[in-house]
């Protein structure tokens, strides 16, 4: 019988290198730390944080970095059995320039391919897949093959099964354009109860980022749980008792990238948990603005009493 996880994950993974010295350009920068990076794989590690059984469904380059994330996943309480070897393509590395409170670009070095997009088919245990209570997909896995036809296979055979989740995760550098994005994301859209994604990503799978009519237009391709991230202006969250707006929880910006990986651990902890929407998005938008204080994005993915603690400093 197939592994029986509370949370699968599929996605990106790689080394994120972040500068140790922040409001200077990396040519500027003498001395960075190293961290398990990717969105899918942040997610898997804020989910092991709340004790919640988590893997990760990718794969990484045959080299230290490589052997690095095997490293670290474990460390965090991930199940590993999943991620594969690439044998001719480098595990991809992560920088970012850190410009408090709200400038924090980003350089991926994914050449000449990601691991994580040669995944196929063949590479999945579509039985661990259906059995997970939540499965979670990004969308930059749609956006080469053969991630693209493992991603949409592995939703195929999810079949709405339990809580099926897409990351709208709309990274341009991935995509020929907007509109290839839009025309994959629409087909993902067909196998999934709940969506996540910010006003930008929004626009990219239904061409508006008006808040409520994102939801609007998510809820309207089948979707039970919209969730539209506002910025300044809180979260959104539409589903079929109606929709629920929160506040963001004040935080004095550190490295803003993780927050929303945090922010989609703790949603997958509370539907685990069987919370109401609103508790889900306070207790989310409090595990992301932890994440947004702090340098790392994994190493920084709170514990429920961290969460907890900070939601009684915002009361």
């Amino acid at each position: 019988m197939a592994p029986r996880f509370d949370l699968v994950t599929m996605g990106r993974v790689g080394v994120d290198i972040y500068p140790l010295q922040t409001g200077v350009g990396l040519e500027d920068v003498t001395s960075f730390g190293k961290y398990l990076g990717g969105s899918a794989t942040n997610v898997a590690v804020a989910a092991a944080r709340y004790g919640r059984r988590s893997a990760v469904v990718t794969k990484t380059g045959a080299d230290p970095f490589g052997r690095f994330i095997h490293r670290a996943l474990t460390g965090y309480g991930v199940d590993d059995r999943y991620v594969g070897t690439s044998e001719h393509l480098p595990t991809p590395v992560t920088f970012c320039e850190i410009f408090p409170p709200d400038d924090f670009p980003l350089y991926f070095y994914r050449f000449p391919k990601a691991p994580d997009l040669d995944l196929a088919p063949e590479d999945l245990d579509f039985d661990a897949i259906r059995a997970a209570e939540i499965f979670w997909v990004t969308v930059t896995g749609l956006s080469q093959e053969p991630s693209r036809s493992a991603t949409l296979a592995a939703l195929e055979a999810r079949g709405h099964t339990g809580i099926t989740v897409l990351d709208l995760d709309y990274r341009p550098m991935f995509w020929d354009s907007r509109e290839q994005a839009r025309a994959w994301v629409g087909k993902a859209l067909d196998h999934v109860t709940v969506a996540v994604g910010n006003l930008d990503e929004c626009d990219t799978a239904v061409a508006t980022r008006e808040p409520r009519g994102a939801a609007k237009a998510l809820r309207d391709r089948g979707v039970s749980l919209a969730v539209v991230k506002q910025g300044p202006k809180g979260v959104l969250a539409v589903d079929d008792s109606g929709a629920v707006e929160v506040p963001p929880v004040p935080v004095e910006v550190v490295n803003g990238l993780g927050a929303g990986d945090a922010f989609g651990g703790a949603l997958c902890h509370g539907l685990l948990a069987g919370w109401d929407t609103e508790r889900i998005m306070r207790f989310a938008n409090a595990a992301g603005a932890h994440v947004a204080g702090e340098l790392a994005c994994s190493d920084a993915m709170p514990t429920e009493d961290q969460v907890l603690r900070r939601l009684g400093e915002q009361r």
